[in-house]
């Protein structure tokens, strides 16, 4: 199952990358519970990071709270939100991380897993996840 959602993963990502992503989509921020539903989205996605030892590591020097809120953010501007994401660009954020594609993978089913979760349909999570898809180059690698 992890294999066909990385292929999935993949497979959005490069359809994201040749095509426009549309983002008038005023609906997306409901279906994700608005703000209660996507602070606990990341709330859930960092009680599951913190708990993945390929992936907790990443973290040993954040500060939680700043990274929390931005995520916020950033996902609350992907899903068109009322909010701004007002932190760093994603390939400056990444910088000295190294983040390989098997870290980048799991943090995606940890994003799956929670959206699932919290009984976000599947569509809402692809058109999160095409948005997302065009990012992966400024986080792998860096």
């Amino acid at each position: 199952m992890k294999s066909i959602r990385i292929f999935l993963f993949g497979l959005l990502m490069a359809i994201a990358g040749c095509s426009g992503i549309q983002r008038a989509d005023p609906n997306l921020y409901v279906v994700f519970g608005e703000k209660p539903g996507v602070q606990a989205l990341v709330d859930d996605l960092l009680v599951r990071f913190a708990d993945d030892e390929l992936v907790a590591p990443t973290f040993a020097n954040a500060n939680i709270d700043r990274f929390r809120a931005l995520f916020f953010e950033h996902l609350c501007e992907l899903l068109d939100g009322p909010c701004r994401y007002s932190g760093d660009d994603m390939r400056e954020v990444h910088r000295g991380l190294d983040i390989d594609e098997t870290q980048f993978n799991a943090v995606v089913e940890h994003l799956i897993d929670a959206m699932d979760a919290r009984g976000i349909p599947r569509t809402a999570q692809n058109r999160l996840i095409a948005r997302m898809a065009p990012m992966r180059s400024d986080v792998i690698y860096q």
